[in-house]
């Protein structure tokens, strides 16, 4: 056995431990580039403690999920502004845009250079700039991990820029910066901290030390995050979820994803669908699959008892299967209203092309059987 397992250098969770962002970015840099989301209304107390702590600072908004175009506009105006640190304020899109603006103030070349897929893919070969990651949802887990996930609309796919200088310095999770999102936010960021952690833990690359954060995670998840959604002044289903959030980054970060998540990025970049939705109306037809596969081609594979092991978690009883878990999961994007792709624009037409665009995905290579081209139209065609 071999693994590796990295992280941003420090993590620090806590409710109301963005008290301590003032002194903890003086010791990393004399003037930050705080990337945000528009309007920032929950970033806006945070700016208030920069500036009672004498933080020079500039913003740039991030108001959308992040393109290629966005992250280029961050980079040329943190350089303008002389920036040597980097704040990331809000969801994963910003986290994401963010890690691109610190790579590329201290690396030298074009953005394209380093994109997988679309670019070159080349590798990083300096140090990013300081970078304090500070979610204020708890979806991606994004302050941990080592990529950044851009949309390209002019070749209508995502893709990521991916290094270990890409990882933060400093994560800094205070579950009271989300209890202020709306529920059909709290559904589908938590949804995808939920689709995060049962791929990474049925993955055929993951370790036991994914193996153990992703299941304290699918724990959490399973038992708080309806009632996040039902209230989101609940404190302790607030700190569940952003743990959650924080244990998917862990995983992913350090084994693979799966098919979920391989469909994920053309679909993302095919339609206007906010990535937590996509993998939340994927995620059942998936598991469902995944599990029918595995009997009939791999019935003594070790994913077949962690499916098992996932529908005893979120099910609560010892005698649960994999069906019972996947049941679970559609009644649960049923409870957080998950609508069908077609409400994205998704045509019966388009299900070839996607197929054809995610089957040959980096995530796709982690998912614990591989799937046939049968196989993932039925998925895409339920879910539509």
């Amino acid at each position: 056995m071999r693994f590796e397992f990295a992280t941003a250098t420090n993590i620090i969770f806590g409710s109301d431990t963005v008290s301590e962002l003032p002194q903890l970015a003086q010791d990393l840099g004399s003037r930050a580039f705080v990337v945000t989301d528009h309007p920032g209304e929950r970033a806006r107390p945070l700016l208030e403690k920069l500036k009672k702590g004498n933080i020079d600072y500039v913003t740039f908004n991030v108001s959308t999920e992040p393109t290629t175009h966005v992250a280029l506009s961050g980079v040329r105006h943190a350089r303008e502004a002389a920036c040597n640190l980097v704040i990331g304020v809000g969801g994963g899109s910003v986290l994401d845009t963010g890690k691109v603006i610190a790579a590329l103030l201290t690396n030298s070349g074009e953005l394209m250079d380093y994109l997988e897929v679309i670019g070159e893919g080349n590798q990083l070969t300096q140090p990013s700039a300081p970078y304090i990651a500070v979610p204020t949802t708890a979806g991606t887990g994004a302050e941990v991990t080592r990529n950044a996930v851009l949309d390209s609309p002019e070749h209508q796919v995502k893709v990521s820029m991916r290094s270990p200088f890409m990882l933060p310095r400093l994560a800094l999770i205070d579950p009271v910066l989300t209890h202020s999102m709306p529920p059909s936010i709290t559904a589908s960021t938590g949804l995808d901290a939920f689709t995060q952690l049962l791929e990474v833990y049925v993955s055929n690359k993951s370790n036991p030390l994914t193996d153990g954060i992703c299941l304290e995670g699918l724990k959490r998840a399973a038992r708080s995050l309806r009632k996040a959604y039902k209230d989101g002044s609940d404190r302790v289903a607030r700190e569940d979820m952003s743990l959650a959030s924080l244990f998917g980054g862990l995983g992913l970060a350090n084994a693979k994803l799966g098919a979920v998540h391989g469909f994920a990025g053309p679909l993302g970049g095919m339609f206007s669908a906010p990535h937590g939705v996509v993998c939340a109306r994927l995620l059942p037809y998936v598991m469902e699959a995944n599990v029918n596969a595995l009997q009939a081609r791999s019935p003594v594979s070790p994913a077949m008892v962690r499916y098992d092991e996932v529908a005893r978690i979120v099910t609560g009883s010892p005698e649960a299967k994999a069906p019972d878990g996947f049941r679970w999961v559609q009644e649960l994007c049923e409870d957080l209203v998950v609508p069908p792709l077609a409400e994205f624009g998704m045509k019966e037409e388009d299900v070839s092309k996607v197929v054809e665009k995610s089957k040959n995905a980096s995530s796709m290579k982690g998912n614990p059987v591989e799937l046939t081209v049968d196989e993932l139209t039925s998925i895409l065609k339920k879910a539509r």
